[in-house]
């Protein structure tokens, strides 16, 4: 059985308080010498990074790793070697671990890289001004970095996206500062990042806004160090003194003189903080823990150790183990703390009796019976606590025992704590090294922990996890094919070329397999397929593509890829315009346009729609581009057609001709379309005649885009008959049309006397009748009159008596002998008057 939880218990504060020391793994000669290194811990049990530190002297025949100058190295917190890599990008100023535990490494030229535990990195820059000036100093949090650059200003780098860098205030610095910490912005409450400055004796607070000096006489400070939750402060002077204030410099809390611990040789190695309450120092050779009321425990190990400051304690490495310092939970302290009377501590008592059969245990159950569930409740707690699996059993047993005394009792909590159990025990053997404590679990989350383990490349076990805990193995599979088709693939050019096809079939069916088995079904292969294309495996990420159901996620890969041919036909099939016009105009710019119109030439009916969607486009937005698609098209009709419509929007007369002449060429290469290539001569050659005729008119006449007709008639209403006349030569204008413009001229005009010559000129080929239609429709009846006696004799008495002249109506028809003509004429004259005139004709007929 393991030892008693209270066996590494140690009292502070006269015995009200407790800290425990936990060893998580037994590593003896794992690490080398930890004084000879730098070295980044990440926090939540996460791994540590090593850099020699070439500072430091190593003497002659010592036993070490054979590490390059500018080698980093990678552990677990069991010692277990993660990954060794080689920096080649000038001197190293600072690494240290992001949230997702990627490894940030910022050299001199402001150049920092983001190295996940597979050696695979993201390259940024911190700008040409940190390029120029140089990066002297830097400190790395979880969310971002802050950088000191050679001219001693502060610049920022929020997230680890590649954004740009944002220039803090300028604390107006003439030299490094002796020592200094950041506050994330999640800890402040300006939520911007705050930098601690120890310059002199006092301390500069510097956000983006303001930088202020703190005026405090007791500096310089060796070590500045923030509390987990940000509103505490550790710091160190040169004299020894450890002060321990509020970030706002308004509360003093503690103080401590380092010089008394005797066991201690040599400068303080770290300061950092054992959860938010106590302070653990560390020298080569020794470690204190300096509780809130000056407070001390030591510790011993054989040599150097490092530690990562927890929300809930502080880690320590060591030469032989990886220990886990905290302040020993209330609950665990409740249960078995001597002499506890506390309801949970009953509860445990009477499950230990229960199992020895001892009657006692009904007795202690029926003392705490109105406290029962909350006893229950802490046992739970407790055992999320504890790091041996066996206590953990025995405090959920502890639980399981009183729950069974109560009637109405949600047993979630119980459960969810097995199962969290269950899952951190996994990930804290040893070949996993991952020793996250419940309360830093809860603080993360699953996902987070899921994520890490297949960082590690540990897929099934992340998978069994997924499973367990019921989450979507979704962002698991999606790694795993990752990692899949990077291992897979060929080291060798001609192993490639002779199997690559093979092999990418191979690949693509055992990962689409695996995620029908697994149901990854929101897996997006889109985003596995662009992994493979960026390790050059083309072929398998069009294969992979093929399984993606969702278009607008195939499609721009497609296009990186330059699969253009199946990026347009993936965009047509899918039904989307948006999409197909996405790629319509990325290949536009991208493609030389003979090319560009070949592609969707040659796809035939499968790429029809993307023309027509072209051409519905290049009409509204650039027509310059649907003329060229036309003409590479070979289609001279449409050709024509576009240069008839910009004619008709042009305004300038060279413009138009120039339009009108090109869809003529047009028609003309069509053996079809003879007809439309001599119309549209005609209508050059019009537009031509009229610009002259304006010239002629010195603008004073607008002809320009009239119809023949109404050219003749702009001729005839302004003196132009013989260039009227010549128009109907040269267009073969029809006689009857040109009587009609001519009859309509010039009775707009009110010519009666060229009409009437007109109308002599030779016989009329649309008859007189309209003449007298025409003056009538314009009210000039006296004018119609003349060209009665020229039209059709059975008309004439009609003609008359629509003129208004009943005497001659009635004596066209005595002449012509029609008595019955007469009478209806005389049954629809409008006066008495005109009625006796054409009564007495109808008296001379016999």
């Amino acid at each position: 059985m393991p030892e008693h939880p209270t066996s590494s218990w140690q009292a502070m504060q006269d015995g009200n308080v407790f800290y425990r020391r936990q060893q998580m793994y037994s590593i003896p000669d794992k690490f080398p010498n930890l004084s000879d290194y730098i070295i980044a811990g990440c926090r939540y049990g996460g791994p540590l990074a090593l850099m020699r530190d070439h500072t430091k002297l190593i003497a002659l025949g010592k036993a070490s790793p054979a590490t390059t100058k500018s080698q980093i190295q990678i552990f677990s917190s069991a010692g277990e070697g993660l990954l060794s890599f080689s920096w080649d990008q000038g001197r190293i100023i600072r690494f240290g671990w992001t949230y997702d535990e990627r490894l940030a490494v910022l050299n001199e030229d402001g150049v920092y890289r983001l190295y996940d535990l597979q050696g695979d990195y993201e390259q940024f820059s911190l700008g040409t001004e940190a390029a120029e000036t140089g990066v002297i100093d830097a400190r790395i949090h979880e969310g971002g970095l802050v950088a000191l650059t050679g001219t001693f200003t502060l610049v920022e780098v929020k997230g680890w996206q590649g954004g740009r860098p944002l220039s803090l205030a300028n604390p107006g610095l003439s030299e490094p500062p002796r020592a200094w910490a950041v506050i994330p912005p999640d800890l402040t409450i300006s939520r911007h990042v705050e930098v601690l400055l120890s310059v002199d004796s006092t301390i500069y607070t510097v956000d983006n806004l303001e930088s202020v000096d703190q005026r405090l006489s007791r500096g310089p400070f060796t070590h500045v160090s923030p509390s987990p939750n940000g509103k505490s402060l550790a710091l160190h002077t040169f004299s020894g003194l450890l002060w321990v204030v509020s970030t706002d410099f308004q509360r003093s809390m503690a103080e401590f003189d380092t010089r008394s611990v005797v066991e201690a040789d040599g400068p303080v190695r770290q300061v950092e903080w054992c959860g938010n309450d106590a302070i653990l120092v560390t020298w080569d050779n020794a470690v204190s823990l300096i509780g809130p009321f000056g407070d001390r425990l030591q510790y011993f190990y054989n040599g150097p150790t490092f530690t990562v400051t927890e929300n809930d304690g502080v880690r320590i490495v060591g030469p032989d183990t990886c220990d886990f310092i905290q302040k020993v939970p209330t609950s665990t302290l409740s249960i078995f703390r001597p002499g506890s009377t506390s309801p949970s501590a009953i509860l445990y008592d009477a499950w230990e009796s229960f199992n020895q059969r001892s009657p006692k245990a009904d007795e202690s159950i029926r003392s705490i019976r109105l406290e029962l569930a909350k006893a229950v409740d802490e046992c739970i707690i407790a055992a999320g606590q504890e790091w041996e699996s066996y206590w953990q059993r025995q405090l959920l047993n502890a639980a399981k025992f009183g729950r069974g005394f109560l009637d109405l009792y949600d047993p979630t909590d119980f459960v969810n704590m097995g199962q969290t159990l269950r899952v951190l025990n996994a990930v804290h053997y040893y070949e996993i090294g991952i020793p996250i404590t419940y309360a830093q679990y809860t603080y993360t989350s699953s996902a987070h922990l899921i994520s890490r383990l297949t960082a590690r490349n540990v897929h099934l076990l992340a998978l069994r996890v997924s499973d367990y805990l019921s989450l979507k193995p979704d962002p698991v599979l999606k790694h795993w094919a990752i990692a899949k088709i990077l291992k897979s693939r060929p080291k060798i050019a001609a192993v490639a070329q002779e199997g690559e096809l093979g092999g990418d079939d191979e690949v693509c069916k055992v990962i689409v397999e695996k995620f029908q088995q697994l149901g990854g079904a929101d897996v997006s292969y889109a985003d596995i397929a662009k992994r493979a294309w960026e390790a050059g495996r083309t072929t398998l990420a069009t294969k992979l593509l093929d399984h993606e159901p969702k278009a607008s996620d195939q499609v721009p890969l497609l296009l990186s890829m330059k699969e253009d041919r199946l990026a347009l036909m993936k965009a047509v099939d899918s039904g989307d315009t948006d999409l197909v016009y996405q790629v319509l105009l990325s290949l536009h710019k991208r493609l030389p346009l003979g090319d560009f119109f070949h592609l969707i030439e040659d796809g035939g009916q499968k790429l029809a729609p993307a023309s027509r969607l072209l051409q519905v486009y290049a009409r509204e937005q650039n027509r310059e581009m649907l003329r060229d698609f036309y003409y590479s098209d070979d289609r001279r009709v449409e050709s024509a057609v576009l240069s008839l419509e910009e004619a008709s929007r042009a305004t300038e007369p060279a413009a138009k001709i120039a339009a009108v002449k090109a869809a003529q060429r047009f028609f003309s290469e069509d053996k079809d379309r003879t007809f439309e290539a001599k119309m549209m001569d005609e209508s050059a050659r019009l537009l031509a005649l009229q610009e002259q005729l304006e010239k002629g008119a010195e603008g004073n006449v607008v002809f320009f885009g009239l119809s023949i007709n109404d050219t003749i008639r702009m001729c005839l209403m302004h003196g132009l008959s013989k260039r009227a006349d010549k128009i109907k030569t040269d267009f073969k204008v029809a006689d009857k049309r040109f009587w009609y413009v001519k009859l309509y001229a010039l009775t707009e005009i009110r010519d009666f006397e060229n009409l009437e010559a007109f109308s002599k000129s030779k016989r009329s080929p649309i008859g007189y009748e309209p003449f007298v239609r025409h003056l009538l429709s314009k009210g000039y009846n006296k004018e119609a009159t003349a060209y009665v006696i020229r039209c059709d004799p059975p008309k004439r008495a009609d003609l008359y008596a629509e003129c208004g002249d009943w005497r001659l109506a009635g004596k066209e028809c005595k002449e012509r002998g029609d008595k019955g003509k007469l009478e209806e004429l005389r049954k629809k004259c409008p006066n008495s008057m005109i009625a006796r005139e054409l009564d007495q004709i109808l008296s001379s007929f016999k």
